[in-house]
């Protein structure tokens, strides 16, 4: 089969086992969790992933302007398809191997990703936040909106683990920013990627 016939066969069969779940999804946010499923065989995405008022729809026509991607890792940022990324001026960026990223968090005493969302919020323009590993970044970006600070244009909250990682969700989940997190411990750089992909495929189906 050709990967596309096994995508399409993947996707038939994600629909046909969420049975009756699938009806209680808005399309546009069910083709973000399909595509979660999609990408790590969990089919508990259909019943954790939290959608904010039309964060779909405001997460489509960001990329449509060309929105920059910011992700925690250079993992979820690998994992973006830069094909339709590029097409859409839509730029992926990823500042955790920096150097001065990691002299920094030293000196400072925080995390790398805390500082990766400060590079974000300095580039002075529209910013999708992907977050698939640290709390820490979720925190800052909290931190930095209560500040007035930074306000992404969307924040995508699917960091994996145990530590401050569900009250650090929670935090994104209490804010007005537009918002897709995965609520309690289960997400991932891959889940974050999966995500973005399914926003920029969302794109092309407009069109």
């Amino acid at each position: 089969m050709r990967p596309q016939e096994i995508e399409k066969k993947s996707m038939e069969i994600i629909g046909r086992e969420m049975g009756e779940r699938a009806a209680l999804w808005p399309p546009e946010e069910l083709l973000v969790v399909k595509r979660c499923i999609h990408t790590s065989a969990d089919f508990d995405y259909g019943e954790n992933l939290v959608f904010s008022p039309g964060a779909v729809k405001l997460a489509v026509d960001a990329l449509k302007k060309g929105v920059t991607i910011v992700t925690d890792t250079s993992m979820a940022a690998a994992g973006i398809n830069k094909r339709s990324a590029a097409a859409l001026g839509v730029e992926v960026r990823c500042f955790i191997s920096d150097p001065d990223v990691a002299e920094e968090a030293k000196s400072r005493g925080v995390t790398r990703s805390a500082v990766c969302m400060e590079r974000a919020a300095a580039l002075g323009r529209p910013v999708i936040a992907a977050v698939g590993n640290a709390p820490t970044a979720l925190i800052r970006l909290r931190e930095m909106a209560d500040e007035g600070l930074f306000r992404p244009e969307l924040i995508i909250g699917v960091p994996v683990g145990f530590v401050n990682v569900v009250e650090a969700k929670e935090l994104i989940l209490e804010t007005d920013i537009p918002h897709i997190v995965a609520r309690g411990r289960k997400g991932g750089s891959n889940i974050a990627a999966a995500i973005v992909n399914a926003l920029l495929y969302q794109v092309y189906r407009e069109e």
